[in-house]
């Protein structure tokens, strides 16, 4: 139910950028030229990739496998805790490369009170951004829970798979995001 309202929440947002775009037209041309296409590009392949990694610590999950059980580069023996915390980490470097563009945009005069493409992008890409943290708090919290249960369970591997669903929506929510505002001319 709560990602349910997620993307209804995002479909208010998709909804606002597209009828700000259709009012703006030629604010939309001028601005989006200012966007480092290349730059979002390699962001996104960061948060794609951090969905395959989640993935990864699902699968442990499931052979509630909370942590390693060969050397720190035997991937193939890595647990839950170590797949979730490369996960964790390409969502932080995501989150920061984020910040990076947006004051890369203030500073070309791309502020959210500068007009209506600054305002629909600030909105839509930062409430993304809001829940990216979200997924970046609720894996630590998971990591966490592993380190303190004494008996990795199905509890425990329930509450990642449970993560891991949230952290794939904002993932799609993601590239239909970055095709929209990055590519949709």
């Amino acid at each position: 139910m709560w990602l349910s309202s997620e993307l209804m929440f995002f479909a208010g947002l998709f909804a606002m950028y597209f009828t700000l775009r259709s009012t703006s037209s030629e604010l939309w041309a001028m601005e989006t030229e200012k966007l480092n296409v290349p730059f979002a590009l390699i962001n996104t392949v960061i948060l794609v990739s951090s969905s395959f990694s989640c993935q990864f610590g699902v699968f442990a999950a499931e052979r509630l496998q909370p942590r390693r059980t060969g050397g720190l580069f035997a991937f193939a023996r890595w647990g839950m805790v170590e797949w979730f915390l490369l996960t964790f980490l390409m969502g932080a470097i995501f989150v920061s490369v984020q910040a990076y563009e947006y004051a890369e945009l203030v500073s070309e005069g791309v502020a959210l009170s500068s007009n209506a493409f600054g305002s629909a992008f600030y909105i839509t890409t930062g409430f993304h951004g809001i829940h990216v943290i979200g997924g970046l708090i609720a894996f630590l919290f998971i990591i966490g829970r592993a380190f303190i249960a004494r008996r990795f369970g199905h509890f425990e591997a329930t509450s990642a798979i449970v993560t891991s669903y949230y952290w794939h929506f904002v993932d799609v929510v993601w590239i239909g995001l970055f095709i929209i505002i990055y590519f949709l001319q």
